[in-house]
């Protein structure tokens, strides 16, 4: 079965200083690091996905510094970088057919924010027929607010990996 590496919206501003910063983004980084050199060890197609906003949000402005894949995990050339305006990687893109045209059937997931991003794109690929491995250490994400209360990035990243758990990806 094919794999392929899908490095999800590991950009500048989800860092310290960033426009929207994550709880945690360089300890998921540090982990995506090593799933990229593995990946190209192995001979497995390494896809970025890349969020651009428009310019009347805070954070992914295209041309901005915020808006750039992290040069910590910067793509080589024979990598495959496909830009997104939504939170499912699927939607509006040419993902599905990248992966048909490479083979792929089984994704292995990673990168930010776990709680949208991911999670959308995760149930996305089962959708479109593809295994999930979601790499739960290897995603960030932040505190997120519900009626005045705030839901700590811990409790929030375990909620998503968990509801995913299974039925949309095996958890590695």
């Amino acid at each position: 079965m094919k794999e392929a590496l899908l490095v999800i919206d590991v950009q500048n501003d989800y860092f310290e200083g960033g426009a929207c910063p994550l709880h945690e983004p360089k300890k998921a980084e540090e982990r995506i690091i090593k799933l990229i050199a593995e990946s190209r060890k192995a001979g497995r197609p390494v896809i970025y996905i890349k969020h651009i906003n428009s310019d009347d949000e805070a954070f992914f402005n295209e041309g901005t510094y915020g808006c750039e894949i992290s040069e910590r995990i910067a793509p080589l050339p024979d990598d495959i970088v496909i830009n997104k305006y939504c939170p499912n990687s699927f939607l509006g893109t040419e993902l599905n057919d990248c992966l048909r045209s490479l083979g792929v059937e089984k994704l292995i997931v990673c990168g930010m924010m776990t709680h949208i991003c991911i999670d959308t794109t995760v149930r996305a690929a089962m959708d479109h027929g593809y295994e999930v491995a979601l790499v739960a250490d290897a995603c960030a994400t932040k505190d997120i607010e519900y009626k005045g209360e705030i839901i700590p990035a811990e409790t929030v990243q375990k909620t998503y990996i968990a509801s995913l758990s299974g039925t949309f990806a095996e958890i590695v």
